[in-house]
């Protein structure tokens, strides 16, 4: 079972900021030129506690840690930052124009999800981490024992019943567009039946996590360092739960996007052509658009990727051809059926790896390949001659990731994007 909880969580007192002010992107994504903007906006902003700055004289004990802790207790005290009356379940709902304009409404609701060991199956990973800055974020959590952010958990519920029960308020907590065009809007479910019910229905669900892997394993790591100074520790101890966003699977406001793959290294174009071809059905596009359109269509029923060479004009689709002498390949890898059927598990494992040489270290590592999450940074990489080639990716299946989940493996890393990143600075989860 899935055990979900209610949250007295801390949020800004919108009589003393504007929201606006105050919110911030995940701490991940935030650049150094972001980081000072932010600062400058407010001196209440999100970003002095999920990303403080750095200085040349930090130590043990005056660092961006130890200084995140003070904004916090400082905030707390002036009734910046207040503790809701009773604990509560946000509903989180955003709003946002696709680039083709399509209108999307992405629905979900932020509780406390209790910490399960991946091996129990009840808290599934999705896909690989890379190399990431777990040691940072254990750091933070044990300083300020809080968690700032949410980790991005998916369920399926096809009926939709969780959404049946939720009545909203008249009028929403929160409701702020944020700087990508992404309206934010938050409401508080405090009523002590509809919660239960909520907490009935996950518990027979697994869950799957969609963003967020590192800070999980983080949470994990803060729950046992506390548990080995609590020995006798309670189930019900805030530290054995964190804060997450669950949003359905089935509902048709998830849209899933895909990560492509830029190539930084030489490459002879003609030799990989001429390998692909022994697989691989090549067809040239003149139109980007057309090329984009093909690429999601014939996904559906097939392998394929596409190719944007650097000094050449025309775009290629590269559709699987001969899937027997592949699986061969892959079976000598020691590739499970459920991810054979993955476009990215024949890229990473045939032609990042046997055609162009990378190793595995070399892809975890990003060592002469980047992950690139925009269509159009990934072309414009290739334009201004920073990167070789670009391989372009279908949209993930829903139906892949559930399946692959189920069966215990987990996709290549940055196999998904989940687009729009959750904002922090809605809701904090203390931990004490």
């Amino acid at each position: 079972m899935v055990k979900i909880s209610p949250i007295r969580g801390i949020t800004y007192n919108l009589g003393n900021v504007d929201i606006s002010d105050v919110i911030a992107p995940p701490y991940d994504v935030i650049s150094n030129i972001e980081q000072e903007e932010l600062y400058n906006i407010s001196p209440y902003n999100i970003v002095r506690l999920i990303l403080g700055k750095t200085s040349p004289l930090d130590n043990e004990t005056d660092n961006r840690y130890s200084r995140a802790k003070e904004f916090f207790n400082d905030w707390l005290d002036k009734d910046v930052l207040v503790y809701s009356d009773k604990p509560c379940i946000y509903y989180y709902i955003q709003n946002y124009t696709t680039t083709k304009g399509n209108k999307v409404s992405r629905k979900g609701f932020i509780a406390n999800n209790f910490l399960e060991e991946f091996s129990n199956g009840k808290v599934l990973p999705h896909e690989y981490t890379m190399g990431g800055p777990k040691e940072d974020r254990l750091k933070l959590m044990k300083e300020c024992q809080a968690n700032f952010s949410q980790i991005f958990m998916v369920y399926s519920d096809p009926e939709k019943e969780i959404d049946k029960i939720i009545k909203l308020p008249d009028t929403p907590f929160i409701d702020v567009t944020d700087k990508q065009g992404v309206q934010n809007i938050v409401y508080i479910i405090d009523h002590e039946d509809v919660i239960a019910k909520i907490q009935e229905l996950m518990e027979d669900k697994a869950v799957l996590i969609a963003d967020g892997h590192h800070r999980y394993e983080t949470a994990l790591a803060y729950r046992d360092y506390m548990r080995s100074a609590k020995p006798d520790y309670k189930e019900e101890d805030k530290f054995n739960y964190v804060m997450s966003y669950y949003t359905n699977l089935d509902d048709e406001g998830l849209i899933v996007y895909p990560t492509h793959r830029i190539i930084t290294r030489p490459v002879d174009t003609k030799v990989l052509i001429n390998k692909l071809e022994e697989y691989f059905k090549i067809t040239e596009y003149p139109s980007r658009d057309k090329f984009l359109e093909e690429l999601e269509t014939l996904s559906q029923n097939n392998i394929v990727f596409g190719i944007y060479f650097k000094n050449l004009k025309n775009y290629f689709l590269v559709e699987l051809k001969d899937k027997e002498s592949v699986d061969k390949i892959l079976d000598k890898k020691n590739i499970p059926d459920v991810l054979k059927k993955l476009d990215l598990t024949v890229l990473h494992k045939i032609v990042t790896s046997e055609f162009l040489g990378f190793s595995e270290e070399d892809q975890m590592k990003q060592n002469g390949i980047k992950y690139i999450k925009k269509e159009e940074e990934a072309f414009e990489a290739v334009e201004s001659n920073s990167a070789e080639l670009v391989f372009l990716m279908a949209s993930p299946k829903i139906k892949d990731i559930k399946d692959i989940s189920q069966a215990g493996y987990r996709m290549p890393q940055k196999s998904t994007y989940f687009y729009p990143k959750l904002l922090s600075g809605l809701v904090i989860n203390p931990l004490k």
